[in-house]
């Protein structure tokens, strides 16, 4: 705090006490301003606040002064100084308010010197810690608008990704879809789509976008467009890759890689040919793998791979199984596990393989089972999407 800068007053109706603190003050560098009573402050005060006062005044006139506050200044504080040798009179001015006592006669100026810093120095705390206030208030509204328009801008996002989702409860060819998606945050990076190839063959995967919120869900925006692409291709002839899982793994792998993005996705995609029932279908490192139910005991589809995005040359394989009539497939992301109060993955796996059993024919029964519907906040995406026989 600069002495240049600051404005002192001394109330004193010794004209040779006020006279010698006035001259010694201006010596310093400081603007004073003295005058002989209350009275006379007031109106000084009133023109225009100073920094800090020296009075040689009683203990009303000094609760009177340190009573004039401005919530929006520094406080201004009170130096009581006197001709007094009683240590109560100190104590009653500083009761009264002072903020510091001088004992006239002045006769060393360094005493006053060392006040003066005392007080400046509570000054610049108060000033710094106003403007860190003023600051700290304009940087919150800042982040208050920043939320708010975040908050739009996923509404939107939310609005685009439901869009992107298939319909629910959709029969291609005697074969019913369902799904259900629960994101951990406002936006999910889980993806499930279903939809008819030609009059024989349909398509359908689950996707599981590594991480969590906008990003990962952007890269479901990719997956939605390069299997729309895929599917065009294939009606003009010009591509038959979405016919075949490992192909589609390879293209999805490649596109990643193309718009490093720093995204991996875990990934299961299957093909069923309505005719035979047959289904064949390629893993990308998706844990866990799906659940088959056909009139007996739950139980996993084989399988592994690679995941798709972090590879340039990964290796997924081929499987093909032959569906019963009546069955019906359970697909999860590996958030599903989050939620299953088990000890061990393999306790996990086994308490999902009864859950599937127990609601083998209802998706919504199942996330009543485990509460999915009344957790707000979840550890992780999840998404499931069941594929059945028509007469499920």
């Amino acid at each position: 705090m600069s002495s240049q800068a600051e404005r002192l007053l001394v109330i004193d109706k010794d004209d040779s006490c006020r006279q010698y603190l006035s001259s010694g003050l201006v010596a310093k560098g400081y603007y004073v301003v003295a005058v002989k009573n209350l009275k006379e402050a007031l109106v000084s005060i009133a023109n225009r606040r100073p920094d800090l006062i020296f009075g040689d005044l009683n203990s009303e006139e000094l609760n009177l002064l340190t009573k004039l506050k401005d919530p929006e200044s520094p406080p201004c504080p009170v130096v009581a100084f006197s001709h007094t040798k009683n240590a109560s009179d100190v104590v009653t001015a500083l009761r009264a308010g002072a903020s510091d006592f001088i004992i006239k006669p002045i006769d060393d100026f360094t005493v006053v010197d060392e006040v003066i810093q005392r007080m400046f120095d509570q000054i610049r705390i108060f000033r710094l810690n106003l403007r860190y206030r003023v600051e700290l208030e304009e940087t919150n509204n800042e982040l208050k608008a920043g939320i708010a328009e975040l908050k739009g801008d996923q509404k939107a996002g939310l609005k685009v990704q439901l869009k992107m989702l298939p319909e629910n409860n959709v029969n291609i060819k005697g074969i019913q879809f369902n799904h259900l998606i629960k994101p951990s945050l406002f936006l999910s990076g889980d993806f499930v789509d279903y939809f008819k190839l030609d009059s024989k063959k349909s398509i359908f995967y689950i996707a599981d976008v590594s991480g969590h919120g906008a990003s990962s869900a952007f890269v479901t925006v990719l997956l939605k467009n390069l299997t729309n692409r895929l599917l065009r291709n294939f009606k003009r002839n010009s591509s038959d890759d979405i016919l075949y899982p490992q192909r589609f793994l390879h293209r999805v792998n490649q596109e990643l890689l193309d718009t490093d993005l720093g995204k991996h996705l875990t990934i299961f995609v299957g093909i069923i040919e309505h005719e035979t029932n047959k289904l064949t279908y390629s893993v990308g490192a998706h844990f866990p793998m799906p659940i088959l139910v056909s009139g007996g005991p739950a139980e996993y589809l084989e399988g592994t791979g690679m995941p798709v995005g972090l590879f340039e040359d990964p290796t997924f394989r081929t499987y093909d199984i032959v569906l019963p009539d009546k069955f019906k497939l359970w697909l999860f992301s590996d958030g599903i596990l989050e939620v299953i109060e088990a000890k061990t993955l393999i306790e996990k796996e086994q308490k999902l393989l009864t859950l599937v059993e127990q609601h083998q024919n209802d998706i919504n029964a199942f996330s009543d089972a485990l509460y999915l519907h009344k957790m707000n906040e979840l550890p992780d995406d999840i998404a499931i999407l069941t594929v059945s026989g028509a007469e499920n």
